[in-house]
């Protein structure tokens, strides 16, 4: 794709994640022609800030996406298994941030600092983010595996609230005036108090891990382009409205030292210490979504 300005789609863009690609893609001055910002029924109508004015908002459909380039979804994985398909139909680039289309061998799973050239090779015309603590940690690992190969990762994360959606931030907001007022704390989103505690919060998956544990094992193999990596996680939700963190130990093919992974990290595209710290709504999701769109304009 040739650069030029684009007519780009946010759906679900009155979402938290959605959102926050309208502002990412105005910060970074994305070559947009015409935005249009998707979301239900209900959203439809209201108006959404965009580059000193307003974009209104209107209800996704299946003519929605005519005349879009880049398709950026962040509406939830049953509306992208539905819609996904009918945008990249209609000819957009679609770049979906949720679970729906991540583990389908016809959908790259891209995080451009680390696998940019996947997304050439899309026969849905769909291109997967990952999820938001999967990003984090690959960025960090990439110029680690290159150089030794990672045998093994136990990673444990301390996920924050935004990345279950705004309602689980209002809840935590919710649940902690009540808890400071001496209150009953009521919870309206998580399973349980969320405020001063910490949660797993995620469905049970295979072999007692969560579901989000399991995303990090299979993603990652995915993105490296590595079976053979092991991976031990553990994932926590904890009263922090955004930003996810992570404590990472890495078994490689080969001895490397301190010194050298410090080298190595120095010199990394997007390089974070090796206690990982991430906006879950940026680099976990908007952002990483932009970059994808970024480099596809610009090839």
């Amino acid at each position: 794709m040739t650069q030029k300005h684009l007519v780009v789609a946010v759906a679900g863009a009155t979402g938290a994640v959605g959102r926050e690609m309208l502002k990412t893609l105005e910060q970074r001055n994305f070559p947009v022609k015409k935005l249009v910002a998707l979301a239900s029924k209900k959203s439809a109508g209201r108006t959404l800030p965009w580059k000193g004015g307003e974009v209104v908002v209107t209800e996704m459909g299946p003519k929605s996406f005519e005349g879009v380039d880049i398709a950026l979804f962040s509406a939830g994985a049953s509306v992208s298994r539905e819609y996904a398909p009918i945008a990249a139909k209609s000819g957009a680039i679609v770049i979906d941030n949720s679970s729906a289309w991540r583990m389908d061998p016809d959908c790259p799973l891209v995080v451009p600092e680390v696998n940019m050239a996947a997304a050439a090779n899309r026969p849905k015309n769909i291109i997967a983010n990952p999820n938001c603590s999967t990003i984090q940690m690959v960025v960090a690992l990439k110029p680690l595996h290159d150089a030794a190969r990672i045998k093994h990762i136990v990673v444990s994360t301390y996920q924050a609230t935004s990345g279950k959606g705004q309602a689980a931030v209002e809840d935590l907001l919710q649940q902690t005036a009540a808890a400071l007022a001496g209150k009953n704390v009521v919870p309206t989103v998580f399973p349980g108090q969320m405020a001063f505690n910490v949660l797993c919060d995620w469905k049970p998956g295979e072999g007692d891990y969560s579901e989000e544990e399991l995303k990090m094992v299979h993603e990652t193999r995915k993105i490296m382009g590595d079976d053979t990596i092991g991976v031990s996680p553990t994932t926590v939700r904890v009263p922090v409205v955004t930003g996810h963190s992570e404590s990472v130990h890495i078994q490689f093919h080969r001895p490397m030292d301190a010194a050298e992974a410090k080298r190595l990290l120095k010199v990394a595209e997007g390089a974070i210490n090796m206690f990982i710290v991430s906006d879950n709504l940026r680099k976990g999701a908007a952002l990483n979504a932009v970059q994808i769109a970024e480099r596809l304009s610009s090839a």
